[in-house]
């Protein structure tokens, strides 16, 4: 198979977008599609075809590549895909699913003699437009050759975690890293709503921990989005932190854990989400650590001035 791929991208928010340019740079032909057509028509500006319905994006495709919000919206666009897919294409489905939803995709793919390869991504915005994402990828060794073109275009690095994508290899470590982000996001938030509630300048809590173990680069990063008032466009946005965290939850359950700080993340998260800052970043969650979204924003701002005064 040549290296210049005919590419389905289905679904094309903040990570899809950025994984069908880097698709269309690499010098792949692109077709890509998305439930609100409007989201996707700036990609026509990079080479990308945009396409009218699911079946239209995937016919003739070599790769099909899936980044929607949830297994069962992967599931239904694949069905709506399914008159034009072409038996044998590979199927890279990097919506982060959950596990009981990787199988019903696997399913899916193997009715319709697709290739199918588990793999979601690590990483936000900014890695997702350089190409720089992380693919965890699970899926058949003898059709990787096939892939490698659209996971080396997207991604900096690939890690293959298992010869058989129904088993979800790929998907349970995503959930282990997400649940590590999500709770590193949450701790971040409450650094600055504690700070501001009892009058500490949060920096004064970084110039105590800085380099030393306690340390993170991450925290940084996350709270200047909120002192900086640079909550958009969201590197993560917290209706999807939600829901990931919700899969990371049942997970757990499922496998006879108890996972107290994802749970109190996702409700975080929740809350956030009604309060309106569903579309902006996920450390907007701490946003939900007050009581409206009226003081939360004045506290924002106070916050920022601080930020804007203080050490970068």
């Amino acid at each position: 198979m040549t290296d210049n791929l005919t590419v389905s991208v289905l679904g094309t928010g903040i990570m899809g977008a950025a994984m069908a340019r880097n698709l269309a740079r690499a010098g792949h032909t692109v077709r890509a599609w998305n439930r609100t057509r409007a989201k996707a028509e700036p990609l026509a500006a990079d080479g990308v075809h945009v396409a009218g319905t699911p079946a239209a994006a995937v016919e003739g495709a070599d790769v099909v590549l899936t980044m929607l919000h949830d297994g069962p919206a992967a599931l239904e666009v694949m069905r709506e895909a399914a008159p034009a897919l072409r038996a044998g294409a590979a199927w890279v489905q990097s919506t982060t699913a959950g596990i009981e939803a990787v199988g019903d995709l696997a399913a899916f793919a193997h009715d319709h003699g697709l290739v199918f390869f588990d793999a979601p991504v690590l990483g936000t915005r900014q890695p997702a437009e350089a190409g720089q994402l992380t693919v965890l990828a699970a899926g058949p060794p003898a059709g990787r050759e096939a892939v490698a073109p659209v996971l080396e275009a997207v991604g900096a690095r690939t890690v293959w975690t298992g010869e058989d994508g129904a088993e979800g290899s790929a998907t349970r470590l995503k959930l282990v890293a997400n649940s590590w982000v999500l709770a590193a996001t949450a701790a971040a938030g409450e650094v600055l709503a504690l700070s501001q509630a009892l009058g500490v300048d949060p920096h004064a809590f970084f110039e105590l921990i800085a380099g030393g173990p306690l340390d993170m680069g991450y925290l940084k990063a996350k709270t200047a989005l909120v002192l900086d008032d640079r909550l958009s466009p969201a590197q993560f946005a917290v209706t999807t932190a939600a829901k990931d965290a919700r899969l990371i939850v049942e997970a757990g359950r499922a496998n006879g854990v108890r996972l107290d700080v994802a749970a109190a993340s996702a409700e975080r998260l929740e809350r956030a989400a009604a309060q309106g800052h569903g579309d902006e970043d996920m450390v907007a969650a701490y946003f939900a650590s007050f009581d409206d979204t009226a003081r939360s924003d004045d506290t924002a701002r106070s916050e920022g001035a601080a930020r804007s005064d203080g050490d970068a």
